[in-house]
This record gives C-alpha cells, structure tokens and sequence, in this order.
C-alpha cells in the first residue's frame, strides 16, 4: 500500500486519504522498489519511505521493521493494515512458509550488473524476483480460495460498537482530555468514510 506522507504535520494527520497523489507509472515504481527492499533483505513486516520530486523516485528511509500502525495514526488505512497482516500470517501459518534467512543477494546483484537493459527493464526483473520471494501468484490464490470473506467481514467489524469502543478507548488514552471529543469525531469520520469506500469496492 502505497501512502502519502507528511511528515511536518501532527502524528495523527501525517497521512491524508490521498489516492491520486501518484501516476500509475510512479506507483508501480514505487511499489516495485519497496518489495525489492524488503525481498533482498528478508523483512516482511516494514514501512518504506520515499520522496518523489519532479517524477523521480529517491527512496530514503527502508529500514522500519517495527512501523506505525496505531489506529490514530493509520485511521483510514487502519483496517486494510490489520486485515493485510491477518491474511499474510494466515497464508504463512496454514502453508508453513517459513521466513528465508540466506538472503541470495547474487541474483539482486546480476539484474543489476547487467548493461544491456534499461532502468525500466531491471525493475522488471526485480518485480520478477520479489514476487518470487514473496510468492505473490500463491498468496494470492490462497486469499481468494480461502479467506474470500474476510473482507466483508473487515467491514462488518470497523462498523461494528465493539470496534468503536476500541477507537474511543484508544483516543482516550492517546489525547488528552479536553480533545477527546474532537478527536473522536474525526477519527469515526475517517472510519465511516472508509467503510463507505470499501462498501463500494466489494459491490
């Protein structure tokens, strides 16, 4: 998942619903960059950051093994970040995946030292590889013959008094007092624009 980030601003608005802030090429580049990252070095739990300026992509900072996803932080992104983390460990668990140690960087290195392909190229390679490691095409049919519900089910929870009582109890315990009710106003609006979008996607 690919997130706008601003980090000058207030830990609970670094990241605006922002869904258009990449073109698909820069996306994809991005995308790519970050598995590659997180294939060559074996994480599988990480956050990446990147700035992008006047259409190039500088990646930065790639080292966040154990990243933000507090629901006051993530909010709108909040529940596609638990339910990505429940269909990852569950894929891991029935299957026995097992996280790889030897890292294999020779086969990173020979995309790399090869002239005769272009930037574009190499980054499809590099796709080639990290799905590989991250065994996309299988992960990805294991959710959809097994966890096709879990979605719907994501949805049914955010809108549920039990996950508003956990979105209550943690801004209480976040803000102080005097913000409690703002804070709790924004966040169910986040939430509730969330669950809107979602409905919409699943039809």
């Amino acid at each position: 998942m690919v997130m706008h980030f601003e980090p000058d601003r207030p830990m609970h608005d670094r990241y605006p619903v922002d869904h258009g802030f990449l073109t698909p090429e820069l996306g994809n580049e991005v995308v790519t960059i970050g598995r590659l990252v997180n294939a060559f070095f074996r994480w599988e739990f990480n956050s990446c950051e990147t700035i992008v300026k006047d259409s190039v992509v500088y990646p930065i900072d790639y080292a966040n093994a154990c990243p933000d996803i507090a629901l006051t932080s993530l909010h709108y992104y909040f529940p596609w970040a638990i339910r990505s983390l429940f269909k990852w460990a569950t894929y891991c668990t029935v299957t026995g995946r097992r996280m790889h140690i030897d890292q294999d960087t020779r086969r990173y290195f020979d995309v790399g030292d090869r002239e005769d392909l272009t930037y574009d190229e190499k980054l499809a390679a590099y796709r080639s590889l990290t799905d590989e490691y991250f065994e996309v095409e299988r992960y990805l049919d294991f959710c959809a013959t097994h966890l096709g519900g879990v979605d719907a089910i994501m949805l049914e929870y955010v809108e549920s008094d039990e996950f508003d009582g956990l979105l209550v109890n943690t801004v209480r315990s976040t803000f102080p007092r005097h913000e409690h009710d703002n804070y709790i106003a924004h966040f169910r609006g986040l939430l509730a624009s969330w669950a809107n979008d979602e409905r919409a996607r699943l039809g």
